[in-house]
């Protein structure tokens, strides 16, 4: 059985902490296995010591659906405390806002992938912290897909955002706590850093491989299989292709109205694609793209969660759309996360070589094959902030 950050917390309160005033970034899937909130288990365990809250991109209660977004501050409507919204007019926290506490609690689900945005508000927060000189506390979660495996290309400098602030791969295999330190010292941020590890968890398991509840941190990441698939099926964010918002499963299906199922896979047959099926279907979003009208596209069934390749199943199909449907698929245009003249699907791919490499018609293995010296070198770089091991 594992023991998330927040559980051996409350086991064994930090004695550094009594007398000290607390901040938490949290939201609402910031619970231990019993759903109760970080919110009341710190309140509990530190009476009085509570002064404000802080949640990340879709709001506290993770209600707001989209990309670009706003919530505003609040009260908390439980404990009356000040609640700041670090998805607002600013992302990075002032340091006015944190002049109400001593220490920053950190409490937040990552789901793996590179442009997920709650690891970037915590580097941003550790940026704050640093000015501030406040220490932070990361109360660690695991990665539920897995810290064995990393896939995809490195995010290149130049395409530094909100969805990538730091050259990571797509898939990057390690816990929010993981990436805090190595991006606060590879970004030569150096704020006072704690994590408070895991127990018991093992690099080499899936969420499913524990028992511990899913609590949805965002509207559109509603159970573990979302999470599989989303490392591949966030780059429809960057086109007209759904990526199956507005429907019971998003992530899991994508489509158009004018794609063919059997050209798709007929194109897709000179592409590995294991640990997984690509299951013909159609489906009416009642929002986002397409809303209200018939999509023909697929639902992604992993098969098996070690040798399934997010990155690569989406990449293909992305590919297999932009060959054979050049006049109507197209690109989303900016604005996407607060970045105005980039092409979206460049910020989410972390370079333009991949998009212009598909364009070409390169072969999806000759792309990885082109990764695999920036991949072995990030495994080299982040050895020395590992804080789990595979057994």
């Amino acid at each position: 059985m594992i023991s998330i950050g927040i559980e051996r917390f409350a086991k064994a309160p930090p004695p550094s902490l009594k007398g000290k005033r607390l901040a938490l970034l949290c939201n609402q899937a910031s619970t231990d296995r019993s759903y109760q909130h970080s919110r009341d288990i710190i309140s509990g365990v530190f009476p009085g010591q509570l002064t404000c809250l802080f949640s990340p991109q879709h709001g506290f209660f993770s209600e707001k659906q989209d990309n670009m977004i706003e919530s505003g501050h609040a009260r908390d409507s439980i404990s009356g405390i000040p609640l700041y919204s670090l998805y607002a007019d600013k992302r990075k926290p002032d340091p006015s806002m944190f002049e109400s506490f001593d220490v920053l609690l950190i409490d937040l689900i990552d789901v793996g992938t590179r442009v997920y945005t709650f690891v970037w508000t915590v580097v941003y927060c550790l940026q704050t912290a640093a000015e501030s000189g406040k220490k932070v506390v990361i109360l660690d979660r695991p990665n539920p897909i897995g810290g064995h495996l990393i896939e995809g290309n490195l995010l290149k400098k130049g395409l530094r955002s909100f969805v990538g602030l730091y050259e990571i791969p797509m898939r990057h295999g390690m816990t929010m706590g993981e990436l805090a330190i190595l991006c606060n010292r590879e970004l030569g941020i150096h704020a006072e850093l704690e994590v408070i590890p895991v127990q018991g968890w093992q690099r080499n398991t899936f969420f499913g491989d524990y028992t511990f509840p899913w609590v949805f941190p965002s509207p559109n990441m509603p159970t573990p299989e979302t999470v599989l698939v989303y490392p591949g099926q966030i780059i429809w964010e960057g086109t007209n292709v759904s990526e199956g918002r507005g429907t019971a499963l998003p992530f899991v299906l994508c489509g158009t109205p004018f794609i063919h199922h059997t050209r798709v896979l007929k194109f897709l047959e000179k592409t590995g694609l294991p640990g997984c099926l690509l299951r013909p279907v159609m489906f009416e979003p009642t929002s986002g793209k397409w809303t209200g009208q018939d999509c023909k596209g697929f639902q992604i069934r992993v098969t098996d969660v070690h040798a399934y390749r997010p990155y690569r199943t989406s990449l293909a199909l992305l590919q297999a759309l932009l060959h054979l449907y050049p006049d109507e698929f197209a690109y989303k245009e900016p604005p996407y996360e607060y970045e105005f003249t980039r092409l979206p699907m460049d910020l989410i791919l972390g370079d333009q070589d991949v998009r212009l490499s598909l364009e070409a018609g390169a072969e999806i293995e000759e792309l990885e094959r082109s990764w695999q010296d920036d991949l072995a070198n990030f495994q080299e770089l982040r050895k020395g902030v590992l804080l789990y091991d595979d057994k």
